[in-house]
């Protein structure tokens, strides 16, 4: 299904139209305000013709829950994920208003969220317009979920959602959530994310006057610490290069964020340094072996050497592809009549899918945009409309293909 294939559907124009209204929402981090986003969403929900429900597991932190019910509720159902906060904007670095959801020339629509995720969520609702438009019925329901605070760990959102019971109530068999843009002819499909582990070494030592050529100081240590986790890194780095199959998400990232030491003067030793690193644990790594890694870095520099993680991410097994999975076969069947040219990723950042597959839920970040220069979280994120507009076709395929998968 390529763009020049596409055929125009009556209700492009008020999905575009639609679409923008979204965008024009500036759900944004810091201090995030979700009413109009859910007043706007209860609009459209009535529109359509869905049901509707609003949890907060945390006062003002909306998680805004559409139904589709199916011929057979019993059934389990299929979850269209997506969240509605925003990342922050710096309004210098942009050529138009990162809120205006303004369209060039060449039918781009720039504003924040356009990638992440705002897109992805109305296409779920402008492909379930159409199908009800349409007439058609669904042996599943389907639910569609709007979380918040995806940006900052969904601590209030989809994090904690699943483990509740109007969650299990929902009886969700299945689902899809954002993906990633490609810069080719090509859809990048996420099924399993890398654990992230932020850290810092608390490294003490010989402090004193810098006059003195001291023993066991605390820079030597860090030294020590930093150089291992360096060699580290060009490992990884070299298993990169050598291997043009791998994306970032198959190997462990280690990267040196922060170092922070020596508030007395200038010209005194300090006793401790803090070295903070981010790490991004791959799939196929054992996580023990990581941490007797690290273990082993502390011995080395010496003694009163040791970390503490800010943030540790347990391992999430990722979605099986194989004929095993019935949805992953049926997915991968529709794509395949639809011509789409997909390649399984694990993502090298995270976001809710984690929290669904630790729950058991088969998941799938699915965002139809190929074609599109990789913006999320960047200056002028845009999304073409006619890449837009082509994501609600697939959808229109998709949610009926997964909908009325038999028992």
């Amino acid at each position: 299904m390529n763009q020049a294939q596409r055929k125009p559907h009556e209700l492009d124009g008020k999905a575009v139209k639609i679409f923008q209204e979204y965008l024009r929402i500036p759900t944004v981090h810091p201090d995030v305000n979700y009413d109009d986003s859910t007043a706007f969403l209860k609009r459209l929900g009535e529109e359509i013709g869905l049901t509707m429900k609003v949890e907060e597991l945390v006062p003002g932190k909306h998680i805004v829950i559409f139904s589709w019910i199916g011929e057979d509720p019993s059934l389990p159902s299929i979850l269209l994920n997506s969240h509605t906060d925003v990342v922050p904007v710096y309004e210098k670095y942009w050529t138009r208003p990162p809120f205006g959801a303004e369209k060039d020339e060449q039918g781009n629509i720039y504003a924040r969220g356009a990638q992440d995720t705002k897109g992805v969520g109305m296409q779920y609702m402008e492909a379930i317009r159409r199908l009800k438009t349409a007439g058609v019925r669904l042996l599943r329901t389907v639910h569609v979920s709007f979380a918040p605070d995806e940006e900052i760990e969904s601590d209030a959102g989809i994090r904690k959602y699943v483990h509740t019971q109007e969650f299990r109530d929902l009886n969700v068999g299945f689902a899809f959530d954002e993906g990633l843009p490609h810069p080719d002819n090509l859809i990048q499909v996420v099924y399993g994310e890398r654990a992230i582990w932020q850290l810092t070494f608390h490294v003490n030592g010989t402090g004193g006057s810098a006059e003195n050529i001291l023993e066991e100081t605390a820079a030597e240590k860090v030294r020590i610490i930093v150089d291992r986790a360096m060699e580290f890194r060009q490992t990884q780095k070299d298993l990169l290069d050598s291997d043009h199959t791998l994306t970032t998400g198959d190997v462990t990232t280690i990267n040196l964020t922060m170092i922070m030491g020596g508030d007395v003067t200038s010209d005194e030793v300090p006793e401790i340094f803090h070295v903070t690193f981010d790490i991004r644990v791959a799939v196929t790594d054992d996580h023990d072996k990581m941490e007797e890694t690290l273990q082993a870095w502390c011995k080395e520099a010496g003694p009163e050497t040791y970390y503490t993680f800010s943030q540790k991410h347990t391992f999430v097994k990722p979605t099986v592809l194989d004929e095993h999975n019935r949805w992953w076969m049926t997915f991968k069947k529709e794509c395949d009549a639809m011509d789409l040219n997909i390649r399984p990723v694990i993502c090298p950042a995270s976001g809710d899918s984690r929290f669904l597959r630790t729950v058991g839920i088969p998941t799938l970040g699915f965002a139809p945009m190929c074609n599109t220069p990789i913006r999320l979280h960047d200056h002028d994120e845009f999304l073409n409309e006619n890449v837009f507009l082509r994501g609600i076709d697939m959808y229109c395929r998709l949610i009926p293909a997964m909908a009325n998968l038999a028992p």
